[in-house]
Parts: C-alpha cells; sequence; structure tokens
C-alpha cells in the first residue's frame, strides 16, 4: 500500500449534546490508533459537557446525565487527546462533524487540532459511485463489519478500523491510494499558504477574500461556512481551470466573521463593489437602475432613474429593475410580443397607423382602436405585475438584528429605503442596547466606517427583499424616524417585532 494508507491513522469519533459545534458539546470521544496495518491502541472517555443532554440524544446514544456524573471536563483530556491525535491522519465517518467539534473545543482550551483529515464517507463515494447508500450502517452491512454498539464513541470508531483492514481485499492498492490521496487533498491548504490557515478558518458565516501579489484583490465570497467554503474552492481546482489560477495566484486569505446570513450578503455586495476583485463577476454595482413608470391614464410607460423616485413609490407605480435602458427596451419588448401588446401604443415604435405586430396578427390592434386604450393599459399591468416594485414598507429607517446560532453575537443592519446604512457587528452587538437613545449612541457614525449615504443598489434591494419576504426578522424604528408606526406590522420604537409586513 501507499504511503496515506499505511502511514500513521487514528479513526475517531464522537457523541454530542447536538449538531453544530457552535452550539454543542463533546460528551464521549473514541480513537483507535494505528499504522502499517497494525493496531497500536484504543483509547476513550466520557466528558462532562457542563450542560443537561437533550433527551433525544439520551436516546440515540444511551448516553444519560447519570453517566457523565465524575466525568472529566473536556479541559481536562485535551492535552492527553491532542497528543494522541498529532502527527496522524485524522480519519471519521463524516469527518466534518467529528473534527469540527473536536476543532472548536480544542480552540476553547487554547489548542490547535492539526493535521490531515480523511472521510470514509467520501471514501466510500469514490470508490462505489454506483451505490446510493454510505452511511455507517450501510457500510457494516455491505462489508460484513462489526460493531458491538452503535452511536457509541469507541464502537464506532471501531468499526472505521474494521472498514480500514477490509478495503484492500476488495480494491486496488493504486485505487485506494489514489482516492485517500484526493479526499485528503480537497482538505488541504495549498502549499505556498500558510498551512495554520487550515485551523484558524472558522466554522461560521461570513464573507472570506483572496488576495494575490502586492495585495491585489482577487476573490470576495459569503458562506455560511467559511472554513469549508474556503477549502472548496482549493478542492475544485483539482478539477477546475478557474479555480486552480485563483488557487495558484492567492498569496493571503483573510475573512470577516457576521452573525448570520443576511450580514454576510450585505457584506459582500459592499466589499465587491468597494474592492472590485479581479474573479467576482457579479455584485460590483452599477451607475444606474432603470424602471418603467406606468402612470393610470393610460399614457405610454416612462423609463425612469430609480434614483428619481422616491421609494416608498408615491404617486408612481414602477415596474422592473433593470441595468441599462436597453435593457428594459428590450424586455419591454420581449413583453408585449408575449402578450400581444402594441409596440407603438407602448412609445417603442413611431407613431402613426397600425403597428407592424398587427399586421402579422401579434398585436390586439391598439393602435388603431381595435382595442380599447384602457383595456390595454390593464393588460399591460396585469402582464408587469410579477416585476411590480415593492414600496419601502417602513416610515423611516429601521434597524434589523440577526442573531447567531449560538446567540453569542448579535449584529444589527441599519436599513433605510433599500439602503444598507451600515452594521453595528460583533461585541458592540452582543451589548445591544434596549432603547432608542443608546441604539443612536452605540451607531454613531464613526464607528460605522460603511455606513454612508449610499446609492440605491439592485443587489442590496434583492437580498433585502428576499430576506424580509422570508419573515422572522427582527425590525424596529431607527431613531431618526417617526416613532409611531406605519402599520401593525412595527412595533413601538424600543420593542423588537418578529412579523412580516411581506404575508400579502
Amino acid at each position: 500500500m501507499g504511503t496515506l494508507y499505511d502511514g500513521p491513522v487514528v479513526f475517531v469519533d464522537v457523541e454530542t449534546t447536538g449538531t453544530a459545534p457552535s452550539t454543542g458539546r463533546v460528551i464521549e470521544v473514541g480513537l483507535v490508533a494505528a499504522a502499517a496495518g497494525e493496531l497500536q491502541y484504543e483509547w476513550s472517555t466520557l466528558v462532562d459537557p457542563g450542560v443537561r443532554i437533550p433527551l433525544a440524544i439520551q436516546h440515540f446514544t444511551g448516553i444519560t446525565d447519570e453517566m457523565l456524573r465524575g466525568a472529566p471536563s473536556f479541559a481536562q483530556v485535551a492535552a492527553e487527546l491532542s497528543e494522541r491525535l498529532a502527527g496522524r491522519l485524522f480519519i471519521a465517518h463524516n469527518a466534518r462533524f467529528d473534527h469540527g467539534f473536536l476543532r472548536s473545543e480544542l480552540r476553547r482550551t487554547g489548542r490547535a487540532l492539526g493535521g490531515r483529515v480523511a472521510c470514509t464517507v467520501k471514501l466510500s463515494r469514490r470508490l462505489c459511485p454506483s451505490e446510493r447508500a454510505h452511511h455507517l450502517d450501510a457500510l457494516i452491512e455491505r462489508y460484513g463489519l462489526v460493531c458491538e454498539r452503535r452511536h457509541r464513541a469507541l464502537p464506532d470508531a471501531r468499526a472505521l478500523w474494521h472498514l480500514w483492514q477490509r478495503l484492500p481485499r476488495c480494491y486496488a492498492p493504486e485505487r485506494l491510494e489514489q482516492a485517500l490521496a484526493a479526499i485528503v487533498a480537497a482538505r488541504s491548504v495549498p502549499e505556498h499558504l500558510p498551512q495554520e490557515l487550515a485551523e484558524r478558518l472558522p466554522d461560521a458565516p461570513g464573507v472570506y477574500r483572496f488576495f494575490g501579489e502586492s495585495d491585489l484583490p482577487l476573490y470576495v465570497g459569503k458562506a455560511r461556512n467559511i472554513r469549508e467554503r474556503v477549502f472548496s474552492h482549493w478542492h475544485a481546482a483539482l478539477r477546475d481551470a478557474r479555480e486552480q489560477r485563483l488557487a495558484a495566484q492567492t498569496r493571503r486569505v483573510d475573512w470577516l466573521e457576521t452573525a448570520g446570513e443576511l450580514g454576510a450578503l450585505l457584506l459582500e455586495a459592499h466589499l465587491v463593489r468597494e474592492l472590485r476583485p479581479l474573479y467576482n463577476r457579479r455584485l460590483r454595482g452599477h451607475p444606474g437602475v432603470w424602471t418603467w413608470v406606468i402612470a393610470d391614464d393610460g399614457a405610454a410607460p416612462q423609463l425612469a432613474p430609480l434614483e428619481q423616485l422616491p421609494l416608498s413609490f408615491e404617486h408612481s407605480d414602477p415596474y422592473g429593475l433593470y441595468r441599462s435602458e436597453a435593457a428594459a427596451r428590450r424586455a419591454l419588448v420581449a413583453l408585449a410580443r408575449e402578450h400581444r401588446l402594441c409596440l407603438k401604443t407602448l412609445g417603442l415604435e413611431p407613431a402613426g397607423g397600425s403597428c407592424f405586430a398587427y399586421q402579422l396578427g401579434r398585436c390586439a390592434g391598439a393602435c388603431i382602436g381595435a382595442e380599447p386604450l384602457l383595456r390595454h393599459h390593464a393588460r399591460l399591468k396585469l402582464a408587469l405585475a410579477p416585476e411590480r416594485l415593492k414600496p419601502w414598507p417602513y416610515e423611516g429607517a429601521v434597524a434589523i438584528r440577526e442573531t447567531s446560532a449560538s446567540c453569542e453575537r448579535v449584529d444589527v443592519h441599519v436599513i433605510d429605503s433599500w439602503r444598507h446604512l451600515g452594521t453595528l457587528a460583533g461585541d458592540d452587538g452582543r451589548a445591544f442596547p434596549g432603547d432608542m437613545a443608546a441604539l443612536a449612541y452605540a451607531l454613531e457614525p464613526r464607528r460605522l466606517p460603511s455606513a454612508t449615504r449610499a446609492r440605491f443598489d439592485l443587489d442590496v434591494y434583492r437580498i433585502l427583499l428576499r430576506h424580509l419576504r422570508q419573515g422572522g426578522a427582527s425590525v424596529m424604528h431607527w431613531p431618526a424616524s417617526p416613532p409611531s408606526p406605519v402599520g401593525s406590522h412595527i412595533e413601538r420604537a424600543g420593542e423588537w417585532d418578529q412579523s412580516s409586513p411581506w404575508n400579502e
């Protein structure tokens, strides 16, 4: 066998209080260490998580609160665990889960979890692409393995060791080594970058940035899990030419954590516009956004820059968002052809006589009076209805509060007329004030370097619209706005509201 397969390895399984490293804690660790095909040792321990174990976890694992009384804390076993893992290929079934929990627990004790990682789920998929099931129970049955008790750390780790011994009987050594090397490479940092990135990248939402020579911005991306997303770029570089060029040119990686996805999306849009990275094609911003404004008197639609309209859309009926005048006209022409609307009546052909589409039977005849103008106008609005812009639903600016999954971080996004004015993030957010005066003080412009009176941004509009439509956003009035609510969807100033104005 090759060096990876025969090298020092450790099969790892952990049992936990939940599914997310940011909120769950380890309650049991099991290790089986081997090298050159020979078992070296087994080691396991229960761990007192310092919290009660959910009943569902107790039923799943059989580990109860009573069993953990007197068990060591993770801090008490961290040094020995680190020593036993050091210098070995870390192997687990769904390694992202086990490695992520141990990395988070060790980080709390001031220790790092470096080294290479391999996942037996991914290994099984590479070796048996025709099989649909790759969970541990499926592998136990497929390869005739023995596991005396599932969902306990040491027995599950032993099952992986038995799998490791069985695979060379089923597959050629070259195929095993090739598959394993590809999996390990997918979780590795490129050689020209600091290897400690593998430990430092956080399992948290946010934005990451790749920089090249002379700190040239190469790429900005958002992620629900920064660590997994960054590694996915380097894994894709094994087969994708563009990702390969990006990885080869990257000389520095940094990141900014956020409380959740909304903050990551807003920050990504801001940074892409600000840095204009070489490999980003979207979110670069545009000099203007255009919309069709349709009056109620049957007049032809008027194309207008959105900047010229109040975003409450009072006295206007705007439809569609377009990055150029030409794109707006093309879209209206396509709509007219689909719904037999008249290009002359829409102001898209010179006036006088029937339009060319009417001569072809593709216009209902508004141009010659065969179709009443108001009927044509009503059909136009009906066809454009899905594109009608949502007016800003609040009276003035609002603050949207976003809380992380662990409830340890709160970000507050200040929004006015679909414009993102800035975000109060991190430690300040954790001590979020409950009164309006304190909020106004906490969000002074000097605390928000990006809090400028930004122009309307199409990408930000779409991000905010999608977020507010999903509901559940914590929204309250910004101090500069009138304290009285516009409607029942906003509570009194200083009170957070979980409802949404989009349930229409």
